[in-house]
């Protein structure tokens, strides 16, 4: 291929027509966020990838700032990407071209052990490093003790069994270090299945360096830098305006995760959060919490920051800000070393690092900003994990080969918001709703699964002026011929979604065995179900918290859930109290004088 040469463009300081050339520079590096993950989607083996979208590709400066996220999940990326790219530069003094390393630490910024990450330097022909570029992308298996990538019950990293690798060189000159290769391959259980996900990943991460390489050759490396530091002043400057929206204030709100193996008492969960609006800034304070638990609940240092920070941009009402480390300059997170909720030591297991005990910080953040600065905030999204988000794993009865992958069958979640229902596909909010929902097809497809059938469960919702969403109910088990295992962990069956701003809890999730008799088993929040032909699991996941007094919901609003069927007329009743009778036609309606009567005697 020829290759013209064309005049490099040149940036102005940030002023006049140089801001739309930031524009312009901002959209080519989100866009190649994107192509890297369109490359990983497309060419990845495993349903938790190519199907549930549980992987994020990233861009940083050369001196580890995050610059371009496109729309990669936020426990994977906010203050995570840094730290691992510290630690490649902390342990590789010289970067060359064609180096790329494999880091899934939890002690040096990962998330957690499953979450495979490749780090590519992006250096110029000089020899000078210029930027990075990241992709995370979760396996199907990490070398566990278990066949699962979430040990909640391993109460130490040895029990959890993962491999870990610490900025480890997996290429160099573009060719793979076979060392490393052969231990991924003999340890994890669907190792072919693995190369693939591996090679989508590299792809990825290579894809991401020719772009960059690009840029830098069409605009010059000055340029880019002069760029960076301008979008991160702007994102700064979008960072105060919407704190200066906010009141002045502090609060602490106090969460818990349920009862687990390890910790039978739960872990609960203290966040102070603080905002100046007038100097544009917001702390969130962690540090009086537990150390870390003889359990895989312990979040990492990157996902305890994240997840806190995850709150605030949930919090702030403004979808304009920029998620860089430009606007993260206005937070302030506090973390203590060897905390359930901060900085952990080694041993300490944080298998399930990104989900459980997160969101038991993003949601009080969240909750917490609802009641310093009525009007902003949301109420709590549904806790994670129930057994239709679990790792199955068996035989195919067919072909004897070994599966293993997550499923993302049925999980809704989403909390209500000052202007909004809940996200019914939101999950958690780690992934924002950014992680799909599977198809029942596809992973019937795929996998020696049968699903029964998921819907909706009615009166499950978070009541509220913005309801959360409802819970949803899946019921799945093997085909015939095949035993199966499924491992999950499942939080919110004692501690559900809190409502924020005067709004109500969402429902608790629940789990059972319907055995082949049709008799059910209550089964416990965090197991390994063994299911054999005739054998399902019943799985329901939580309900999202609302926002605002129910009784002041919208009467149209409650009258096309009743038609919906996600709330019963009982319900509108007595929770929203609204009237709602049949029409001629047997189709509900409001019944304005009753409605007007029952929310009289509901005010003050």
């Amino acid at each position: 291929m020829n290759i013209q040469t064309v005049a490099k463009p040149t940036l102005e300081p940030a002023t006049g027509s140089s801001g739309v050339k930031m524009a312009l520079l901002s959209n080519r590096m989100e866009g190649i966020a994107r192509k890297m993950q369109n490359t990983l989607f497309r060419t990845a083996r495993s349903g938790v990838l190519n199907t549930a979208h549980d992987f994020s590709c990233v861009v940083l400066t050369a001196d580890c700032r995050l610059l371009a996220t496109a729309e990669s999940l936020p426990i994977h990326t906010l203050l995570g990407p840094d730290l691992m790219c510290e630690a490649v530069r902390r342990h590789h003094k010289t970067l060359k071209a064609g180096d790329c390393y494999i880091h899934n630490s939890p002690y040096e910024g990962n998330s957690h052990a499953a979450d495979h990450c490749l780090i590519v330097p992006v250096v110029d022909e000089g020899g000078t490093p210029r930027f990075f570029v990241l992709a995370k992308a979760h396996q199907a298996d990490c070398g566990n003790s278990k066949p699962t990538t979430y040990m909640g019950d391993a109460s130490d990293v040895y029990e959890e069994g993962a491999l870990i690798f610490s900025a480890a060189k997996i290429q160099s000159g573009y060719r793979d270090n076979q060392d490393l290769i052969r231990m991924c391959r003999a340890r994890i259980r669907v190792s072919e299945q693995w190369w693939g996900d591996y090679l989508a990943t590299l792809a990825a991460v290579r894809i991401g360096e020719r772009e960059l390489l690009t840029l830098g050759e069409e605009f010059g490396w000055d340029a880019l830098e002069d760029y960076a530091e301008s979008w991160f002043d702007y994102s700064e400057e979008k960072m105060v305006q919407a704190i200066k929206r906010l009141s002045t204030g502090s609060t602490t709100v106090h969460s818990g995760h349920d009862p687990f193996p390890g910790v039978p008492d739960g872990i609960p969960v203290n966040v102070t959060i603080k905002v100046d609006a007038e100097a544009a800034r917001i702390e969130v304070d962690l540090t009086d919490n537990v150390d870390c638990q003889p359990c895989g609940l312990n979040l990492t240092e990157g996902t305890a920051s994240t997840a806190a920070m995850i709150g605030i941009y949930n919090a702030i009402k403004d979808h304009s800000v920029p998620v860089n480390s430009g606007s993260f300059r206005r937070i302030d997170i506090k973390l203590r070393e060897n905390c359930a909720v901060g900085i952990p030591r080694h041993p300490a297991s944080c298998s399930v690092a990104t989900t459980n005990l997160a969101d038991r910080v993003s949601n009080p953040v969240q909750r917490g900003i609802a009641e310093i600065a009525p009007g902003f905030g949301m109420g709590e999204g549904g806790p994670i994990m129930p057994p239709a988000m679990g790792v199955i794993s068996g035989k195919h009865p067919e072909t004897g080969e070994a599966f293993v992958n997550q499923i993302f069958l049925g999980i809704t979640g989403g909390p209500g918001t000052p202007t909004t229902d809940g996200f019914l596909t939101l999950i958690h909010t780690g992934n924002a709703g950014l992680c799909r929902q599977d198809s029942v097809e596809v992973d019937e497809l795929h996998h020696p699964l049968f699903v029964n059938g998921r819907h909706l469960v009615a009166d499950s919702e978070g009541p509220g002026a913005f309801r959360g969403a409802p819970a949803m109910e899946a019921e799945f088990g093997p085909i015939d011929g095949c035993e199966m295992t499924l491992i999950y962990t499942s939080d919110g069956t004692v501690n559900p979604a809190a409502g924020a701003a005067g709004g109500g809890p969402g429902a608790l999730a629940d789990q059972y065995k319907r055995r082949a008799d049709g008799t059910l088993e209550t089964l416990p929040a965090c197991h390994a179900v063994k299911l054999s032909p005739g054998e399902t699991v019943i799985s329901y996941s939580c309900g999202g918290g609302g926002y605002g007094p129910p009784e002041t919901r919208e009467t149209a609003r409650v009258l096309a859930d009743v038609a919906a069927g996600l709330v019963t007329a009982e319900r509108a009743r007595a929770v929203y109290r609204v009237a709602i009778t049949p029409d001629a036609a047997g189709l509900p309606m409001i019944d304005a004088r009753a409605t007007a009567a029952l929310r009289a005697e509901a005010q003050p």
